[in-house]
């Protein structure tokens, strides 16, 4: 049955604005689940402003401008590294490059510079920059280009693990004369529409949005809503929505116009969440409405977006960004923990086809097992010290309200009953205050099992071989005679040695000797067996920690019956 969105944009424009937020908080709700908490997510970057030239004549923008103004067209690629370096030590994730529509097309000296350096467009100079930053740094490039075809979508598959490019609108009226957009063809309707469809055919994540305040009609707001839900439904491409309300710029030729009123703004975002679908993010720039964050997250929003500690927002200049751990209180007081994301959302990782192999070491390198942000530098395996005090474990106590759920989770647990899968995954999911009620729990259900004693067991590994048939493509322990000479030599002790190292340990205080190796291709049952008598006959008072489920798995496929 067809939608009947006329219907639908009358609802969304005469609903009394509180009923439309409640509706939209609980579209927000429903997108994480029963048990998965809800959150809210930003992404820390550093802002490359690569060219402020353009093609387009925006009449509200102060962000482009002309050669004259600039002591060079673009910036330089040491330039580029230094910026996106400076981004690295601060904790940044995110590089995101923004620049005008094609200068090329409109300004002879950016020919001129990019030709002297071996381009012919913008765009592969972007494309260049984009690779040498995430080889060189590790960061995630997000590209904001501008109008482009499908061919150059594809060309920045490999380097940029996202791009963007708002709709704006999709207001034919706005391309007239005395309009903001007359003069700038990149910015009709239809163009940006066949960009942002070229973008999913591409096949690469694509962030867009809504411009409120610069001369549209309530009902072209929301149109532009429909025209990005049907382009996600047909190419299922965009993270994210953003809802940017306009805000007059002196010097401009909309200086003087009037910015949509708060009520107006706060509609749209609600209508945002209402319209798009769940795997839809919608998000509103918090620089932009610093005084009213809570009321963002009233209408429904989940998503802050880029966050810099480095760099201003050059596109908005006289905006700085809030400081995180205000954000990260207001988000707690509504009950949503902040949380760090990556430029790439995590259905976008986790799927099939929409993640170039070549930059998923990249993206994984940065990622928790949620293919979100980590939350620090240390990851398990590094031997610097994990973050956290025995007061702190977290790194810092956070507050907030912790969901109604999570609490009858708990107490399911400290029953004794037993968790599902699902709950058992919440617990896991779980940050800031709701993290913290977690660990919390879990301390009380220690001390009432086991008290305030620590146990240890004094104990040595006898790894009595390192040949293995299989090739796990994260372990450097085992060897082949394909990985022979790489690293150690592949070894297969005998009985006699595995006997000396058993009193070894038991010399030097064990108790225990843990045995694992490699799947030896000619082990049997027996083997292992022979294994534990060596350790038995030298040392029997040794408790013997032995084997994994493999090594189990394979003595028993290969026992040989007497």
């Amino acid at each position: 049955m067809a939608r009947d969105d006329t219907a639908l944009v009358s609802r969304l424009l005469t609903t009394p604005l509180d009923e439309l937020m409640a509706e939209a908080r609980t579209r927000r709700g429903s997108r994480f689940g029963n048990y998965t908490p809800a959150r809210m997510t930003y992404s820390p970057k550093v802002f490359i402003p690569l060219t402020r030239l353009c093609a387009d004549v925006c009449h509200y923008c102060t962000f482009a401008t002309t050669p004259s103004r600039l002591e060079a067209p673009y910036l330089s690629e040491d330039e580029v590294l230094q910026i996106a370096r400076a981004g690295v030590a601060a904790g940044c994730k995110e590089a995101l490059f923004t620049l005008g529509d094609a200068p090329e097309r409109r300004y002879a000296a950016a020919r001129e510079w990019l030709a002297e350096r071996g381009f012919s467009r913008t765009i592969d100079y972007v494309r260049h920059c984009a690779e040498r930053v995430l080889l060189e740094t590790g960061l995630l490039p997000h590209v904001n280009a501008g109008v482009l075809e499908e061919e150059d979508w594809r060309m920045l598959r490999p380097v940029a693990a996202s791009v963007g490019l708002m709709l704006e609108s999709t207001s034919e009226r706005l391309m007239e004369k005395g309009m903001c957009h007359h003069g700038s063809p990149d910015k009709a309707p239809e163009v940006r529409l066949a960009s942002l469809a070229a973008a999913g055919r591409a096949r690469v994540p694509t962030t867009s949005g809504v411009l409120i305040g610069i001369g549209e009609r309530p009902e072209e707001r929301m149109g532009a809503l429909l025209a990005l839900r049907d382009l996600h439904e047909e190419h299922g491409h965009l993270q994210e929505v953003i809802v940017q309300n306009f805000c007059p710029k002196p010097g401009t030729k909309m200086s003087g116009a009037a910015e949509a009123t708060e009520n107006d703004f706060l509609r749209v975002v609600a209508a945002a969440r209402i319209v798009l679908p769940d795997t839809v993010s919608v998000q509103a720039p918090p620089n932009l409405n610093d005084e009213r964050l809570l009321e963002l997250i009233e209408a429904g929003i989940d998503d802050w977006g880029g966050i810099s500690p480095v760099t201003l927002d050059h596109v908005n200049p006289e905006a700085p960004w809030p400081e995180i751990e205000r954000l990260e209180a207001v988000c707690a007081r509504a009950g949503l923990p902040l949380v760090e994301r990556l430029t790439i959302y995590p259905r976008f990782v986790e799927e099939g086809g929409w993640l170039d192999d070549s930059l998923r070491p990249a993206v994984l390198r940065l990622a928790d097992a949620e293919a979100l942000g980590r939350d620090s530098r240390w990851s398990p395996g590094i031997a610097d010290r994990a973050p956290g005090t025995v007061k702190a474990p977290l790194g810092r106590r956070h507050e907030g309200p912790v969901a109604s759920q999570l609490h009858r989770i708990l107490d399911r647990a400290a029953s004794g009953t037993g968790l599902d899968e699902d709950q058992i995954a919440a617990l896991f999911a779980t940050r800031g205050a709701a993290a913290q009620a977690v660990i919390e729990a879990a301390d009380v259900l220690r001390a009432e099992v086991q008290g305030d004693d620590v146990t240890y067991v004094v104990n040595r590994n006898i790894n009595y071989t390192n040949i293995c048939t299989h090739a796990c493509s994260f372990c450097a322990f085992s060897k082949t005679s394909s990985k022979a000479g790489f690293r150690d030599k592949p070894y297969d002790l005998d009985l006699e040695e595995i006997a000396a190292r058993a009193r070894e340990a038991v010399a030097r205080g064990a108790t225990e000797v843990c045995l694992q190796g490699g799947i030896h291709p000619r082990y049997t049952g027996e083997t292992y067996l022979s294994i534990l008598r060596a350790v038995k006959d030298a040392r029997p008072q040794l408790h013997v920690h032995a084997f994994s489920p493999l090594e189990v798995s394979q003595g028993r496929e290969r026992w040989r019956c007497r």
